[in-house]
């Protein structure tokens, strides 16, 4: 996908943009993002679970 020297292209600019000092604040939000989504996807996939378990008729 991306070789050596497009990476580090990609890098200085994000420092150009984004600046030094932020970076490190801009990286925990992205953690912090990228745990809730696998969260809720985990909390999706047990409730499409739940859902499909067939339920017994009491009746």
């Amino acid at each position: 996908m991306f070789n050596g020297p497009e990476i580090w292209i990609i890098v200085l600019l994000v420092v150009v943009l984004f600046g030094g000092s932020r970076l490190p604040k801009i990286a925990r939000n992205l953690g912090k993002a990228q745990s809730e989504l696998k969260k809720g996807l985990a909390e999706g996939i047990a409730d499409s679970k739940k859902d499909e378990t067939p339920e017994t008729d009491s009746n």
